[in-house]
């Protein structure tokens, strides 16, 4: 199993946030350069996004099935990669002070990723994994600082009106 984490400098709901915007996996998600929510339920359970792959010159389609939501603290997906390949994936939210823990498990579920899943697989989503974490925190960390400065901005003017 691929099983990696990173501390993210923002509390959980900021995190939660981009988790549930369907739109926004493609600033996080490796390799991913398209994707879209199905509906407006993401992220319910059923709900799905569809997304593009592109690997070098390939390109590949896929969805993204919610299989479990526990808000704020539990998103877990399979991705599916054709009618007989899939991959679970499980995304937890820990709160860790003012900061949040996210734990990212993903493991083959279904089809030739099963067959052949081992070490060097393991090896190669953990690099993709250590990448993928490192986008999110961004993404995450970028969102909670505008909204932190929007904060200060709306005091300040505030605080100007009332002098």
């Amino acid at each position: 199993m691929a099983v990696q984490h990173r501390l993210v400098q923002c509390p959980p709901d900021r995190v939660w946030d981009v988790l549930c915007d369907g739109d926004r996996y493609t600033e996080w998600v490796v390799g991913t350069y398209d994707s879209r929510q199905e509906d407006d339920r993401w992220p319910q359970e059923g709900s799905a996004l569809r997304y593009r792959l592109k690997l070098g010159p390939w390109t590949f389609d896929g969805r993204t099935i919610v299989r479990i939501h526990e808000p704020p603290r539990r998103l877990e997906l399979e991705a599916k990669a054709g009618p007989h390949a899939s991959a679970r994936i499980a995304i937890e939210l820990v709160p860790w002070g003012g900061e949040t823990l996210v734990v990212l498990d993903e493991h083959p579920l279904r089809g030739r990723g099963w067959t052949f899943h081992h070490a060097a697989i393991d090896a190669v989503s953990q690099i993709r994994h250590r990448s993928m974490l490192a986008r999110l925190a961004r993404t995450c960390e970028e969102r909670a600082g505008a909204a932190a400065e929007g904060d200060a901005g709306a005091g300040a003017a505030g605080a100007g009106a009332h002098a």
